[in-house]
């Protein structure tokens, strides 16, 4: 173990390319058994969010699986695509069927807990459970969200936010303000990690070139419209017959333990595990996330 209780560990994987019509889909698949973890990053990052909780899971024997949805990390990011959350659903099952895992657990973090659920009712039989992490799905509009998902998410700015999108400087401190307010609400012992891992991913991600800010920018676009075609889903959902665990970070400004208990109530078998953690909870502590996925 490491000084700030993470696992110095570094599992060993095989790399993929996952083709598909828009480009390649970057996956690294972790030697192991039963049904593969297949872990799933947000918005803003890329699968490296998984670093620190993959070597837990690994020691376990399970197989896990992470890739980069299309625009995002390693994937390829075609000019003139059209992201997606639908896109985002079958570069999933692209992976799914690329590498043959057969029956899964969809891990979602963020947004994709959008490509989780669907993907659950879309393949009942394909799926062993779901996990999700302080991700969303169909909430309503009580909901904060982080104001630059919002800024972009919201028609009538639409104007705006393509302007700030488009200089770099403008969307470098739009990144940066919006990271310090999600590293105030972190207790002090998480903040170091932060500062050292976790915000110089994102912003390398959404700066460095090629970009995954056109990918960001399209996707937060329609996520208060996907909000409301999953909430169309909802009776279906409460029928999945399917284990759910919600493994929830305590002090996330945004995707709050509120919405978790919301979400719980929308599912037939679920259960919650609160996690003394921010947003990134399998970053804050990886230990308590692999226990509570593998208990």
């Amino acid at each position: 173990m490491g000084a700030d209780n993470h696992m110095d560990s570094k599992p060993s994987f095989t790399e993929h390319y996952i083709l598909r019509e828009q480009g390649r889909v970057y996956a690294r698949d972790y030697k192991g058994v039963g049904s593969a973890f297949v872990l799933m990053h947000g918005f803003p990052d890329n699968l490296h969010i998984w670093d620190d909780l993959i070597p837990y899971l690994a020691a376990s024997g399970r197989r896990v699986v992470t890739f980069d949805f299309l625009g995002y990390g390693a994937s390829d990011k075609p000019a003139g695509i059209a992201y997606s959350f639908k896109q985002q659903l079958e570069d999933l099952e692209a992976v799914v069927e690329g590498l043959d895992l057969g029956k899964i657990v969809p891990v979602a973090h963020d947004a994709s807990g959008m490509a989780s659920l669907n993907y659950a009712l879309a393949h009942p039989k394909g799926v062993d459970s779901v996990i999700m992490l302080n991700s969303a799905y169909s909430e309503d509009s009580t909901v904060l969200w982080p104001e630059m998902i919002t800024l972009f998410a919201t028609e009538s700015l639409h104007e705006l936010a393509i302007a700030i999108a488009q200089s770099f400087e403008q969307f470098g401190w739009l990144l940066t303000w919006q990271q310090q307010k999600f590293q105030d609400s972190l207790l002090e012992a998480h903040k170091p990690r932060f500062n050292e891992f976790l915000g110089p991913l994102i912003k390398e991600n959404l700066i460095a070139q090629p970009s995954s800010g056109p990918a960001l920018v399209q996707m937060a676009a329609q996520f208060f419209d996907e909000h409301v075609r999953n909430a169309t889903r909802l009776p279906e959902l409460r029928t999945l017959d399917i284990p759910v665990k919600l493994i929830w970070g305590q002090y996330d400004p945004y995707i709050t333990v509120a919405v978790a208990e919301r979400r719980q109530c929308q599912l037939k078998n679920a259960s919650l595990t609160i996690v003394p953690a921010g947003h990134w909870l399998q970053v804050d502590e990886p230990e308590q996330v692999a226990k509570a996925m593998l208990s």
